[in-house]
């Protein structure tokens, strides 16, 4: 969803970096949390997105699950907090579009690094390269069509929608600390996939996803940019590094 013309600054009471798209507006102040308040936000936050990762990898090595079935209930509660959230409108957040700088930011951004992303796995892992395509050009197709919505969706609700609503108010105007953070959280909770690619190329897209959502709080912006990410991955070759072993659907 592209706007025609940029939100106007005065009309954002929010600042940038606090809060998610969705989040009511707060009147004449910046709302900052008490130390007792921030204290626990910064160690729910560490329970949610560190120990909860944690806790994923067990249940699927022990238990031998598919990362669907225990992955997907987990996201949707984030959603189902969203939902019960006063302080949180989710017709707001989804409404919410991007102008055409952004568009072309994330058009060459994506030319441009995956681009090389394509070239290196053509060079360094020929036996990879284009192989799902090619060898299971029916099952690609379905993955390039559902992985934008049973996945991306969720992803960006949670680690964009959810992080930014209910933790942004702990950086307050540090918003290059949210980033870094929000980025290297999402590349963490990768370590389901046992692999250091996977980690460290979701903590780079995560770090990307981070900076985009805070400089448009659209959650469209961010869903395209990933969608594209995820195609990529898909496509060129490293997909069997987003899988744990057991069947993900």
């Amino acid at each position: 969803m592209i706007d025609s013309k940029p939100s106007s600054a005065k009309t954002r009471t929010i600042p940038p970096a606090v809060g998610a798209g969705g989040t009511l507006p707060r009147l004449n102040h910046i709302e900052v949390p008490r130390m007792t308040r921030r204290t626990w936000l910064l160690v729910e936050m560490l329970l949610v997105f560190v120990a909860m990762p944690l806790v994923i990898v067990h249940v699927i090595d022990i238990y031998r699950l598919s990362l669907f079935t225990v992955l997907q209930p987990v996201l949707l509660a984030f959603v189902v907090v969203l939902l019960i959230d006063r302080s949180f409108l989710l017709r707001r957040e989804l409404t919410r579009g991007f102008g055409l700088m952004d568009a072309l930011s994330i058009a060459a951004i994506f030319l441009i690094a995956g681009g090389s992303v394509a070239a290196y796995v053509a060079q360094e892992m020929p036996r990879l390269f284009l192989n799902f395509p090619i060898q299971r050009p029916d099952t690609w197709l379905l993955v390039m069509l559902l992985y934008p919505l049973l996945s991306v969706i969720v992803q960006e609700l949670v680690f964009r929608t959810f992080f930014f609503h209910r933790y942004g108010p702990l950086f307050g105007q540090h918003r290059w600390l949210l980033i870094a953070t929000n980025g290297l959280l999402f590349g963490f909770a990768h370590i389901m996939f046992g692999n250091w690619i996977a980690v460290g190329g979701t903590v780079l897209a995560g770090l990307l996803f981070a900076y985009r959502y805070d400089a448009t709080r659209s959650f469209w912006a961010v869903w395209c940019e990933h969608t594209l990410w995820g195609w990529l991955v898909f496509t060129v070759g490293l997909g069997g590094f987003f899988f744990t072993g057991n069947s993900n659907f």
